[in-house]
């Protein structure tokens, strides 16, 4: 585990160093990797970092008007709306790992022209070290390491949680004395609902998976599970009131882990189950089926795509 006493004066340390008396731009998602790296480097610099919230439009429900508020310490904060511009991007693509690489390339330019807007030259990432590892193992692109473009803008990529797993994410956070809200948050992932919607992205599929995972994360929580959500598959025939529907079939994941890099399906009783098929295709007309899926990682990843 990691020495969070130790740990924490290195971690700005090494960003001073990094960054010297350049302005920085942190991206910052509202997870607690990010969050993490964004108030360490917070405390190394102070004004000279500009934090950035880029709405991609593949975000939880409510998670913009979350981030105004948990964040609203952070002077400063810009928050873009880059809806469509990532969904436009997305259209057509089907591969998982070009989706990846599209919405890397995005993110890099949208941080490019913040950047530009605040003269920095530095851009801080919450990448932990399962990004990498993942990505290097060519398991899957990961949109902040495999899925960068090769030409960015910048100086320098600086990543002050590289190393750590995300349970030592989370000591960091509690040491740090960020918000339970914060520290304590369920993992997303960072090309948001993209990955949660099997074959192309489109505006419906992401509406349907953001409403399903916001229900699933709601009736899981007294669970305690690692990582809860919804993905869409696929269509299949459904019957709603006395008409045949064709409609959304969602994947319930529900999953127990220590860091993510293996991960066991949790064993949820009947009665949540049937909660949260009820709510989701009483409150989503267009899904006609709801399954629950009990593999654990490996051999399949937490995430679909």
């Amino acid at each position: 585990m990691v020495d969070t006493e130790a740990f924490i004066p290195e971690a700005k340390a090494e960003i001073r160093e990094a960054v010297g008396d350049e302005e920085a731009i942190i991206a910052l998602s509202g997870g607690v990797d990010s969050s993490v790296a964004a108030a360490l480097t917070h405390e190394a610099i102070g004004d000279h970092l500009t934090a950035v919230y880029v709405d991609t439009g593949l975000m939880r429900k409510g998670e913009t008007e979350s981030i105004r508020e948990t964040f609203s310490f952070m002077d400063g904060l810009r928050v873009v709306d880059a809806r469509d511009r990532f969904l436009d991007a997305l259209a057509g693509v089907t591969d998982p790992e070009e989706k990846r690489h599209v919405i890397g390339e995005q993110f890099i330019r949208e941080f490019e022209r913040e950047a530009r807007e605040a003269n920095a030259r530095y851009l801080v990432q919450g990448t932990i070290y399962p990004d990498r590892i993942e990505s290097e193992g060519n398991i899957k692109s990961h949109h902040n390491v495999g899925g960068l473009p090769d030409a960015v803008d910048f100086d320098g990529i600086v990543e002050p949680v590289r190393d750590l797993y995300k349970d030592e994410v989370r000591e960091v956070a509690r040491a740090l004395d960020l918000q339970s809200v914060v520290s304590e948050r369920m993992p997303f992932p960072g090309p948001g609902l993209a990955v949660r919607v099997v074959g192309e992205v489109t505006r419906e599929k992401v509406a349907v998976a953001r409403e399903a995972c916001h229900v699933v994360e709601e009736e899981t929580a007294d669970h305690d599970p690692w990582q809860a959500f919804a993905a869409v598959i696929g269509k299949a025939t459904g019957v709603k009131g006395d008409n045949r529907v064709h409609g959304w079939v969602v994947s319930v994941r529900s999953v127990e882990s220590r860091d993510g890099m293996t991960a066991r399906a949790q064993q949820l009783d009947w009665e949540t189950l049937q909660r949260i098929q009820s709510r989701i295709t009483g409150t989503l007309d267009n899904v006609s089926r709801v399954v629950y899926d009990v593999t654990h990682k490996p051999p399949a990843t937490i995430e679909y795509e």
